[in-house]
């Protein structure tokens, strides 16, 4: 496979992509060179000249066209998916629809939220006044995807910003680029003009071009800390929203609906491999339920098939290459050597590492309060709730918690004192819908996702004020 020419084209080699599963040869990228800013930036000025002035019905239309386009060819997305990224088919499948679900979303987005009025005559003064604020775009954003969900998290930031008529310099992982291509071509098709979205490949020097350039009025970042802190230091003086890591935490309460509990975290911890922002890391129990849900947890968990993406009975897929599992590994075996307990797992074929559940992690190890990002999930039992909420806050940052429950007021109670972006009753931590508002709590935490709040923060509102005195 080689991608399509969707953006400007240079002398530097070009970037290989691999299957993560088996190694294979998926096809080539063409990279560009950060002394190309000029000419990129040029292209997108033209962009948001156009992107301003398409009328919202149109953007809509652009949208939806292209959710329809996708959904029409849904196996076609999902098999790209697997063989890029290594999700299950199964997982792939889903995060088509849930593709199609965003740019419906956005094509919603892009005719109702306009502006409103402002009561101009609620203040003493000004009662022969009445106007309005609208809702502008940005002018260029710059939108940094990463390989874990290849074609949704691209549709979060695109679906949005085409909404409210801006144009984008989109850099997808260099993991996963056919997704974001594919994407974008179905947009192309659906009638959108070529200069809003440019896709760009390439390195470090390029990203750090894209996010310090003055003309980029927003960068939109998805993935790890220690970018998302890198391209703070280098952005100047524009809008950030950065969607950073996470450490869920998921809180099992004695009077839970037992089976519900077990089935929402044996998911929340191993789908997509555990490559997953928001799921569920670290799993505490109350102490009297412990040895039940610990064994039952085990024994699920033991059932899940790793290995082959593309077959129909996988559960759990590859990591994303040989070297992430084996970084995986190696830090399950320091964790191991200062005193956590392997229950079940800990097998590695590849790039396929193999369901892993720890128990008796000390708090102190690095596994505890940092992104484990892999298919590896904590238990830990508590006494009361103070005690789990108390555990549940201890990393510096969070994006989303869990807790199963039968009783509202204990529910209510941990929602309100869980510090987190969002906080998933009777549900595992993964638990995200696209119109939802997403985003983290606490350190690094920047602007918010989900359609309807990123659209708000790709534009800005103008107001216009009538003096009828």
């Amino acid at each position: 496979m080689t991608a399509a020419k969707l953006h400007i084209t240079t002398s530097l080699a070009p970037i290989t992509v691999h299957s993560p599963y088996d190694g294979s040869v998926m096809g080539t990228v063409d990279a560009t060179d950060a002394s190309e800013i000029g000419e990129l930036l040029a292209r997108a000025c033209r962009g948001s000249e156009i992107s301003s002035k398409v009328p919202r019905h149109k953007r809509a239309s652009i949208l939806e066209g292209a959710a329809q386009i996708i959904e029409s060819r849904r196996e076609a997305f999902a098999e790209t998916i697997v063989r890029e990224a290594g999700k299950t088919i199964v997982e792939a499948r889903k995060e088509v629809l849930r593709c199609v679900n965003t740019l419906k979303l956005s094509a919603e987005e892009a005719k109702r939220n306009a502006g409103e009025i402002v009561p101009f005559d609620a203040y003493v003064g000004s009662e022969q006044r009445q106007g309005w604020f609208t809702r502008e775009p940005l002018g260029i954003i710059t939108a940094i995807t990463p390989y874990n969900d290849p074609l949704n998290l691209v549709a979060h930031k695109l679906g949005p910003a085409i909404a409210g008529g801006n144009a984008v310099l989109l850099k997808p992982s260099n993991l996963t680029p056919f997704s974001t291509i594919n994407l974008v071509e179905a947009l192309l098709e659906a009638g959108l003009p070529g200069e809003i979205v440019t896709v760009i490949h390439g390195n470090r020097e390029l990203v750090t071009a894209l996010v310090s350039a003055r003309d980029v009025r927003m960068v939109s970042f998805t993935g790890g800390f220690a970018t998302g802190e890198a391209i703070t230091r280098k952005a100047g003086l524009k809008k950030l929203a950065m969607e950073l890591g996470g450490n869920a935490p998921v809180i099992v309460m004695n009077d839970c609906d037992f089976d519900k509990a077990v089935e929402g975290c044996v998911s929340g911890a191993f789908w997509a491999a555990g490559q997953n922002c928001i799921g569920a890391q670290r799993v505490l129990v109350q102490a009297e339920l412990y040895e039940r849900f610990r064994d039952t947890f085990v024994a699920v968990t033991k059932k899940l098939k790793a290995g082959d993406p593309l077959r129909e009975d996988t559960d759990v897929g590859p990591m994303i290459s040989n070297e992430v599992a084996e970084r995986t590994e190696a830090a399950v075996n320091d964790a191991i050597a200062v005193g956590a307990k392997l229950l079940c797992g800990h097998k590695r074929d590849g790039s396929v590492y193999h369901p892993t559940v720890l128990e008796g992690t000390p708090t102190t190890c690095r596994l505890w309060h940092e992104e484990v990002f892999a298919p590896l999930v904590m238990l830990a039992p508590f006494e009361t709730l103070d005690e789990a909420i108390e555990m549940a806050n201890a990393p510096e940052y969070s994006l989303h918690a869990g807790i199963f429950t039968s009783n509202l007021s204990i529910a209510l109670e941990a929602a309100n004192r869980i510090e987190a972006g969002g906080v998933m009753i009777n549900d595992s931590s993964d638990f995200r819908f696209d119109a939802m508002p997403f985003g983290g709590s606490k350190y690094g935490s920047i602007g918010r996702e989900g359609v309807r709040f990123a659209y708000e923060e790709m534009t800005q509102p103008k107001v216009v004020c009538i003096n009828r005195g």
